[in-house]
């Protein structure tokens, strides 16, 4: 195609894994029977992936415990009274606090990857967290003996180690989640914790190499939770000056659920990095919208983004993962995968309406 699609990451589990993340955390079952739980529900996710149609696929974050603590699952020094999100409609998710020192990842993205390519032959994108979300983890009490810059040092190293990891294993690309960059604005309107943020993401990318740097991208969004958000109501135009100083090549932006996507595609027009050659992943799919967007909506959407952005540095995707928890069951599987065909067949007739509007006008197409 013309213009590339690509998933943001999660799908919602089946009940079966739903149900045996809860009996694994209380005891009553055995990891064996967890892992035989997770590998059916895994290999059903990749299969119903590749039906989609899409050129690239995921593998629904199906065994993790959430996209933003899989790194420090089963972490002895970790309590659990750490920093509350709250989300619009009242519900709260909580993050672990670190106790001691040293830091240092349980558990590396590239097992998730590695198990999802033994069972697909389609390239294989990989999410991480971003260090700035993990550097919540620190409370601001600080820790006895353990001095926040020493964690944020080790946080670096292992973040950069967790994105090294999956490329080297093979992953299509590797997609840093930044969900916290957008709610930062709301826990700090000044932007200064927005700085500090992006100031730290990018000390774990200046340990890239430029071809990593190449395969490597960032998501925003304002938060995707059980049908509710932490931070829509935060103006994107505070976010993306500063986004766009991350130094990766592709950006991965939540639209399809803005209220007025044509201001934030002249506002993206406007911040667009022209010292390097970056591609922006437009949102055309709302995964909390029960309704299932018709491939001609998704087109629509993507002719729109193309008025603003040139053709080689656009590209689709979807807002946000379909279940970032593995307890969220308010979006159904069937729903999930039907948007998703909808994005790769709406993107598919926008590229063909494109590709023909530029051979009338006697320009070069290059599939």
């Amino acid at each position: 195609m013309l213009i590339p699609t690509e998933p943001i990451g999660s799908i919602p589990r089946p009940a079966e894994l739903i149900a045996a993340f809860q009996d694994k955390q209380a005891n009553v079952i055995s990891s064996q029977q967890f892992e035989a739980i997770a590998e059916r529900a895994l290999r059903d996710t990749i299969r119903r992936f590749e039906e989609t149609g899409s050129p690239v696929i995921t593998d629904g974050e199906q065994t993790k415990p959430s996209f933003a603590t899989y790194p420090i699952d089963g972490l002895p020094n970790l309590a659990a009274d750490g920093a509350v999100i709250p989300f619009a409609d009242g519900h709260t998710r909580q993050l672990p606090r670190l106790t001691a020192g040293p830091f240092r990842y349980a558990t590396y993205a590239s097992t998730y990857l590695a198990t999802a390519k033994r069972l697909t032959a389609l390239p294989v994108k990989q999410a991480v967290i971003s260090a700035s979300a993990l550097s919540l983890l620190y409370p601001a009490s600080g820790i006895p003996g353990y001095s926040r810059d020493t964690f944020l040092s080790e946080l670096v190293g292992e973040a950069a180690a967790d994105i090294r990891q999956c490329l080297a294993q093979g992953a299509d690309s590797v997609q840093i989640d930044f969900t916290e960059g957008r709610l930062s604005l709301k826990l700090d309107p000044s932007g200064g914790l927005l700085e500090n943020f992006v100031a730290l993401n990018n000390q774990v990318l200046d340990r890239l190499s430029p071809l990593e740097l190449d395969r490597t991208g960032v998501h925003v969004c304002p938060g995707g939770d059980r049908d509710s958000t932490h931070s829509a109501d935060i103006d994107y135009a505070g976010l993306l000056p500063a986004l766009f100083q991350l130094r990766v090549k592709r950006f991965y932006l939540q639209l399809a659920s803005e209220k007025d996507p044509e201001r934030v595609l002249k506002i993206i027009r406007q911040q667009l990095p022209h010292d390097r050659n970056v591609r922006v992943y437009v949102g055309v799919i709302d995964p909390i919208n029960p309704v299932v967007e018709t491939p001609q909506q998704v087109c629509e959407r993507v002719l729109q983004a193309a008025e603003y952005l040139p053709l080689s540095q656009l590209g689709t995707t979807d807002d946000c993962g379909f279940a970032p928890f593995a307890d969220d069951a308010s979006t159904s599987r069937d729903i999930a995968f039907e948007k998703i065909r909808a994005r790769v067949e709406g993107t598919r007739l926008a590229s063909e309406k494109l590709a023909s509007s530029k051979l009338e006008r006697g320009g070069v197409v290059i599939d």
